[in-house]
């Protein structure tokens, strides 16, 4: 116990403390000013519960999870699959497309926006060009959500890149020669040896990404402010806004929990997986 007392206390501290204050914040009502907070009970919860908006929210944000950490694992795979190859140049290439992810979001969501400018911005030149129909990108809610996706995965494919080109050349080369020596093409010596030695990884990122995409505030208030029409407001920015617009710091703070319960249960669920998916193979 002394040994883990350095760790323990910044996590008490930082993290514990004011997470069992957030979830006492939940069943008050608090105007984040007055210096009385009133206790309510599940009147908050059951308020969210009956909201309307906050079950787009929530769906925004299912969709956004979905829509981002996926293909940010899958095209950061096949980009290490490619440098971990005999690939010239390829360097400069991990430089180039790691460079997003070190750049702060706020000034990659200001490029962007540049870019899905409806007028002269680059994306829709590009489709011009092809003679292609002009997209509002940021605009219409058909669209928004995707343009807020594509700025998120463009920013975070060189990094889990990284991770993946790390776990690549970690792969025993005996084995993939033993699997070849015994008939195995290039497909199934990746399915079989390569792809489950390197689910830690994939786990992790799993796990990180989902946190991220939970926790995606900066490219939502450069881009669009959760608009057009909600389309994309997440429930963190739902809880941006109740909590530091509309000052409901009892409202926020449900919405706080509820963001950490469904990382939570997503996290055990992947956990949960990874332990089925490992003993099975």
């Amino acid at each position: 116990m002394l040994f883990t007392l350095p760790a323990m206390i910044p996590f008490v501290v930082f993290w514990l403390a004011p997470l069992l204050y957030v979830f006492y914040l939940s069943f008050t009502e608090w105007d984040f000013m007055s210096p009385e907070k009133t206790f309510v009970g599940l009147t908050n919860y059951l308020d969210l519960f009956s909201n309307p908006a906050f079950y787009k929210a929530l769906k925004v944000t299912l969709l956004f999870c979905a829509g981002s950490v996926l293909p940010v694992i899958l095209i950061g795979l096949g980009l290490a699959l490619l440098m971990n190859g005999k690939l010239k140049g390829s360097t400069l290439y991990q430089v180039l497309l790691f460079s997003p992810w070190v750049t702060p979001t706020v000034a990659v969501s200001i490029v962007w926006s540049w870019i899905y400018e409806p007028e002269i911005g680059l994306a829709n030149t590009v489709l011009d060009l092809f003679g292609l129909e002009k997209i509002g990108w940021l605009q219409d809610p058909k669209w928004a959500l995707l343009g807020v996706l594509l700025v998120t995965i463009w920013k975070s494919v060189g990094w889990a890149m990284i991770f993946y080109l790390v776990a690549l050349r970690n792969v025993p080369n005996d084995l993939l020669e033993a699997a070849e020596l015994d008939g195995a093409n290039a497909v199934q010596k990746f399915s079989r040896i390569t792809l489950p030695l390197i689910s830690p990884t994939t786990l992790f990122l799993f796990i990180v990404q989902i946190i991220g995409a939970l926790q995606a505030y900066d490219q939502i208030n450069v881009l669009t402010q959760g608009g057009p029409s909600g389309s994309t407001r997440t429930l963190l920015y739902m809880y941006y806004q109740s909590a530091f617009e509309a000052f409901q710091i009892g409202e926020a703070s449900s919405v706080a929990m509820i963001l950490v319960f469904i990382c939570m249960l997503l996290s055990v669920i992947s956990l949960e997986v990874s332990k089925r998916t490992t003993h099975y193979q």
